[in-house]
């Protein structure tokens, strides 16, 4: 087991303002998705959903299996989450083509429009968040 000072010790204070800059700036890109998907009237989960299945790999769709994976959540709490952007008409669900016990979540017309309203805005946001990580990879490479 490794204590805190010998964990402390295993990093630099280069490390450590690293570390720290990194998560400012990546809590300044999800405070602006806060504050931007408010605006629109949808919440920041809501549209992490929308933008996990327009951006899903090869598709059109997601199921919530697949959707509850990307999103880093329980099935359940995905079927609630798509319950209320169907009620929204955020997406619409249908059953699976292949397995009629899956469901296929896509987007609606009116999400479509709202995903690329909220993700154009979050472009330049995006821009300043890369070009942190690259600063953090390239000192990490060079070091």
């Amino acid at each position: 087991m490794t204590s805190s000072s010998q964990l402390s010790s295993a990093l630099s204070k280069q490390d450590f303002e690293q570390i720290a800059d990194f998560r400012y700036q990546l809590r300044i890109f999800l405070r602006f998705s806060e504050e931007v998907t408010q605006r629109h009237g949808i919440t920041v989960l809501q549209y992490l959903l929308l933008l996990q299945v327009k951006g899903y790999p090869g598709k059109e769709w997601a199921t919530i299996a697949e959707l509850a994976e990307r999103l880093q959540s329980h099935h359940h709490g995905v079927v609630s989450l798509v319950s209320r952007c169907e009620k929204a008409e955020l997406i619409l669900r249908s059953a699976g083509r292949s397995d009629k016990r899956c469901v296929e979540v896509r987007l609606s017309s009116k999400g479509e429009t709202l995903l690329n309203q909220i993700a154009l805005l979050h472009k330049d946001q995006l821009s300043q968040l890369q070009s942190v990580l690259g600063r953090v990879y390239q000192t990490q490479v060079t070091s």
